[in-house]
């Protein structure tokens, strides 16, 4: 039974992606789009060591399996197969030819895996987490992201728009959603390298502060504040947003932070915005969500270990209810998962264009990890497995929203 053979059975012999083995053997159109490669028998010793997505992704960060062409492309031939859906025969099969491999091929987890410690959504915790995932480095981002620097959802008004003009809409639209005007003293937390506090003071006289948990990140964003000469109506902080001392804010915008959260702290992560605010002040919550509560809250394997640690998505039904028991009132809705699906595309095409030079700033496993997990999450947003939802709320000034009748963003 060659490895090729295992393969079709597994997966279907009309799958319409190459595969080759170190065996030898081969099966597949030959001029398909992407190649799956089995570079050597670790790769199936980690397989045997952890069946399911966590061995593959190992095996491809270790470089014992290799992706040839397009990795969306490679995704999208595959069905989705859980070990369940094998018939028992071949299951005993498999385990019969590849369990040994476990044993006669001992493979440790990539260096890039990370395992969480201390109590799960400490600050201590948080920080250490938040610094895995964004501290990997600024010039690497800057091979990933583009020009923008924007980690988070783009708005496209059109599906050709570049993703510099997409990520310009998206804060603006944030900035619409929140009624900034000039003078208005607004709190981003979850900054990132300060996108939205710089759109929001340049192009609305806005007074802004920015948090992050990322130090690289905040100081990035200084430099850039100071090189527009924003310095005197914009900052971001190296800083936990449950520290920020200062209330009373017109509106606050957070960004691609509430996946970070954890459901258990929902309540006091909304009343603390709450507080911050003014009466009258918005709250822009912009966020991944799972599609319903029959999806785990939690990351799969993958995700938890190598790209975001402790992670997880609530249901939008979960965020409104949490957002009106503390004391913030919904007045509008909206799920973008086709824009993100649109965004992570852009950004698989900047790390494929700059691969060399991202490896070089990051190392191969980090690199890996990044081009595996993009184009996942790609697939995920179009396949509607993951989404995207804003969630715009007041803090009612006794029974005043302060908003107009009808959204004028």
């Amino acid at each position: 039974m060659t490895l090729a053979s295992v393969f079709a059975r597994v997966f279907g012999a009309e799958l319409p992606v190459e595969f080759r083995a170190y065996d030898g053997s081969r099966c597949g159109p030959r001029q398909a789009p992407a190649a799956v490669v089995l570079e050597s028998p670790l790769a199936l010793a980690h397989l045997a060591a952890a069946p399911g997505e966590l061995g593959l992704a190992r095996a491809y960060v270790n470089g014992h399996i290799t992706v040839h062409g397009d990795m969306y492309t490679a995704l999208t031939a595959f069905p989705p197969v859980d070990l369940g859906d094998i018939p028992w025969r071949l299951r005993a099969e498999l385990f019969a030819r590849f369990g040994w491999y476990r044993f006669w091929w001992p493979v440790r987890p990539p260096s890039a895996e990370k395992r969480a410690w201390g109590r799960r959504h400490s600050k201590s915790r948080d920080s250490r987490s938040i610094s895995h995932h964004y501290d990997v480095s600024n010039s690497f981002y800057e091979r990933v992201l583009g020009s923008s620097m924007t980690y988070t959802c783009a708005v496209f008004d059109k599906p050709d728009a570049s993703l510099e003009q997409a990520q310009y809409e998206k804060h603006d639209l944030v900035a619409r959603k929140l009624g900034l005007t000039e003078g208005m003293r607004l709190l981003d937390i979850g900054a990132g390298w300060g996108g939205m506090v710089l759109h929001a003071a340049e192009h609305y006289g806005v007074r802004a502060i920015g948090v992050t948990l990322s130090r690289q990140q905040a100081e990035w964003a200084q430099r850039a504040i100071a090189e527009r000469g924003l310095s005197g109506v914009a900052e971001v902080r190296y800083q936990d947003y449950r520290d920020v001392p200062e209330s009373g804010f017109d509106a606050i915008s957070s960004i691609g932070l509430t996946e970070h959260i954890g459901r258990e702290q929902l309540p006091g992560y909304f009343r603390s915005l709450r507080d911050r605010l003014r009466p009258g002040g918005r709250l822009l919550n912009h966020c991944i969500t799972r599609p319903d509560g029959s999806y785990p809250a939690r990351a799969g394997k993958f995700i938890g270990r190598y790209v975001f640690p402790d992670g997880e998505l609530e249901p939008p039904g979960e965020l409104v209810t949490r957002m009106h028991d503390n004391g913030l009132e919904v007045r509008h809705e909206e799920n973008l998962r086709e824009h993100y699906a649109l965004t992570l595309a852009g950004w698989c095409a900047n790390l494929d264009r700059n691969w060399q030079e991202a490896v070089a700033e990051a190392g191969l496993a980090t690199a890996r990890v990044w081009r595996l997990y993009m184009a996942a999450s790609r697939l995920a947003f179009e396949r509607g497995g993951i989404q995207l939802h804003q969630i715009l709320g007041v803090r009612p000034d006794g029974g005043d929203s302060a908003m107009p009748l009808r959204p004028d963003w």
